[in-house]
């Protein structure tokens, strides 16, 4: 299957969540090419960028799992080609 390049851009405004959103970026960090966090604890949010290489599926199962968190807000962009 052909592989894609991509950004995942993160918006987490429930910091119960940072924790396990970490933890499953890291189970992910085989399509993850970089990553910048940017904590904003005194607006209580925090921003997470991702730059990934993969499989649709793969980054699609990544996406889909950080959708399901509450407090989460996840937007994709992926190369055509």
């Amino acid at each position: 299957m052909e592989k894609r390049l991509g950004i995942i851009a993160i918006v987490i405004t429930s910091k119960e969540n940072v924790l396990p959103i970490n933890n499953l970026i890291s189970d992910y960090s085989e399509i993850i090419i970089a990553r910048q966090g940017i904590p904003m604890p005194h607006k209580s949010i925090s921003f997470i960028s991702l730059v990934v290489e993969g499989e649709m599926n793969t980054i699609n199962a990544l996406t889909g799992k950080l959708g399901r968190f509450d407090g989460i807000e996840v937007k994709t962009i992926i190369t055509k080609k």
